[in-house]
């Protein structure tokens, strides 16, 4: 019996489970939530970027590892590449639908993790106060 969140997403008797060692999921999942996953998706969710206007925007990603995280996004069709055939080429990215629908998810939690950073930072300082500081 499948059921639906209240987003109309299935969410029972899936085929994948994350939670399962050999799941391919979660090598999907560790793209989209790491730190440069995250941030690149998030990033064109404003819409198509080139790679060097992707690296201005990813503020502190390594141009090798914006590289890799533009590959495996791509490879698990969250990004499409477009190479321009042009003199000097250019190549500009952009999200797959599926790549927009998992951005939408991920800006939402970015947006909830934002608004509660006084939260946050005040429960560093607690932590921080009781252990000695970091």
């Amino acid at each position: 019996m499948e059921t639906t969140d209240t987003e109309g997403d299935a969410t029972a008797d899936l085929p994948y489970d994350v939670f399962s060692r050999a799941c391919p999921s979660r090598r999907t999942l560790e793209h989209v939530t790491g730190r440069w996953g995250a941030l690149t998706l998030g990033a064109l969710s404003e819409g198509s970027l080139r790679f060097n206007e992707l690296r201005r925007r990813v503020d502190g990603v390594s141009e090798k590892m914006l590289s890799q995280t533009l590959q495996a996004l791509e490879r698990d069709g969250l990004v499409h590449r477009e190479a321009q055939p042009t003199n000097p080429p250019r190549v500009d990215y952009e999200l797959t639908g599926l790549g927009r629908a998992v951005a939408e998810r991920l800006l939402s939690l970015i947006h909830f993790v934002e608004g509660r950073m006084d939260e946050v930072l005040s429960a560093r300082e607690r932590y921080d106060a009781t252990r000695g500081g970091r």
